[in-house]
């Protein structure tokens, strides 16, 4: 069987049709021992050299878990995707996301509310008292720490309080005093804290 020839050749005509001109003719030869025919074909978009990511795990020097980044393609391909570190961002995954953001924002709405709703009966209770043995002229003996304060919030209110939201001022003597305690970030209690001397 004999080797059959094509030769492909860019005329005038082809590149009125919207082809690339690369300046002048092109000339390629394809030789095939089995009737096959020879195809050119122009790119006419460059590759993708950025990737739409979001990481499913923290990744030192570039984001925390969750967040939506672009890479390079090869980085993600090569390393971030067979680690299991990233995925690609698809709609229907820009959809869950969304989600779950909604769920965490009316998550953390809930916390403030309530947070709020308990500053509110810590404020109208009016002032918690303390017993302490006291000493010369209004002095006491010892002092009022966060911890006396959460036990009697728990005897009064039955309301468990970590003591290390509790602020108090320095108590040594008989008086009223102001303490806050920190329920949240975004929202503190003040309650007053009325010492005394048995």
């Amino acid at each position: 069987m004999a080797s059959i020839t094509t030769a492909l050749s860019w005329s005038s005509s082809v590149v009125d049709m919207g082809l690339p001109n690369v300046g002048g003719s092109l000339e390629e030869t394809a030789k095939f021992s089995y009737g096959r025919t020879a195809m050119v074909v122009v790119a006419q978009k460059k590759a993708l050299k950025s990737r739409k990511i979001i990481l499913k795990e923290d990744v030192p020097d570039l984001g925390k878990k969750g967040q939506l980044i672009d890479v390079k393609a090869g980085y993600f391909r090569n390393y971030l995707f067979p680690m299991g570190k990233a995925q690609i961002v698809t709609p229907v995954l820009l959809k869950e996301m969304r989600i779950e953001e909604e769920r965490i924002e009316a998550e953390k709405k809930r916390v403030i509310e309530e947070a709020q709703q308990l500053a509110l009966i810590f404020e109208t209770v009016g002032a918690f008292k303390v017993k302490r043995k006291g000493g010369k002229g209004k002095q006491i003996f010892g002092t009022v720490t966060a911890q006396d304060l959460v036990d009697i919030i728990k005897a009064q209110l039955q309301r468990d309080i970590d003591k290390r939201v509790v602020f108090l001022p320095e108590i040594r003597e008989t008086g009223e005093y102001i303490a806050e305690l920190k329920l949240h970030p975004e929202v503190t209690a003040r309650v007053r804290v009325n010492v005394f001397a048995n």
